[in-house]
C-alpha cells in the first residue's frame, strides 16, 4: 500500500512537471509575438540612444531617459564602445555607458541604428530561458561648433536577448507571462 502511494506521488509530480514544461515551450504564435516585442525593445533603445546623445536634450530629460533605457536590460549587462582610433573595445555597465554618451565632447552628435534584425533564432537554455541575438548597425557622427564633421564610424553590434517566464499576482490570481530583456551589446566590427 505504501509503495502504491509513492508511485502515485511520483506520477503526479511527473505530470505536473510535464505541464510546466509545456507552458515553458513557445508556440510559433507566441514566439512570433516575443520576437516582435524583442525587436520593439531594441527600437526603443535606439530612440533612447539618440535622445541621450543629443546635445540639445536637457540634462534632466536625458537622465529620465537613461532610467527608462536601463529598464530594458538584465542586471549586469554591458555595452561595448569602439573607435577607429584604437583597436580594443571597451565595455561599460549600462548606466555608465549612457552617462558617458551624454558627456561626449562634441557640439552635436547624431546616432542612427539601422538593419535591425535577428541573426540567431531563440534557443531554449537548460534553465528554461530562451536566448537569441539581434544584430544592428550603428552610424555615429560627431560635429564641432561650426557644424563640421569631426568623427564618424559605422559599428556592427550584436545584442543578446533573454526571454524568461515570469509570474505576477493580479487580483489574487497568479498569472504567468514571458518577459524580454536585453543583455550585453557586443561590438563585432567598426569601420569608417
Amino acid at each position: 500500500m505504501k509503495m502504491n502511494k509513492i508511485v502515485l506521488m511520483i506520477l503526479i509530480l511527473m505530470a505536473g512537471t510535464s505541464i510546466t514544461r509545456a507552458q515553458d515551450e513557445l508556440s510559433p504564435e507566441r514566439k512570433q509575438a516575443i520576437d516582435s516585442l524583442a525587436l520593439e525593445k531594441v527600437r526603443d533603445l535606439s530612440k533612447y540612444v539618440s535622445i541621450i546623445g543629443n546635445k540639445n536634450t536637457p540634462w534632466s530629460e536625458a537622465n529620465r531617459v537613461i532610467d527608462r533605457a536601463e529598464e530594458l536590460f538584465m542586471q549586469g549587462a554591458e555595452i561595448g564602445v569602439s573607435s577607429l582610433a584604437r583597436p580594443d573595445v571597451l565595455y561599460y555597465n549600462v548606466r555608465n555607458y549612457f552617462e558617458r554618451l551624454m558627456r561626449l565632447n562634441y557640439d552635436r552628435v547624431e546616432i542612427e541604428w539601422y538593419k535591425i534584425e535577428y541573426v540567431s533564432d531563440l534557443q531554449r537554455q537548460p534553465d528554461g530561458t530562451y536566448v537569441g541575438v539581434i544584430t544592428i548597425f550603428q552610424r555615429f557622427s560627431g560635429y564641432d561648433r561650426e557644424g563640421g564633421l569631426v568623427y564618424q564610424d559605422t559599428t556592427k553590434k550584436d545584442i543578446t536577448v533573454y526571454v524568461k517566464r515570469k509570474e505576477t499576482q493580479i487580483g489574487g490570481r497568479i498569472i504567468g507571462f514571458w518577459d524580454v530583456l536585453l543583455g550585453d551589446i557586443r561590438v563585432k566590427e567598426t569601420s569608417s
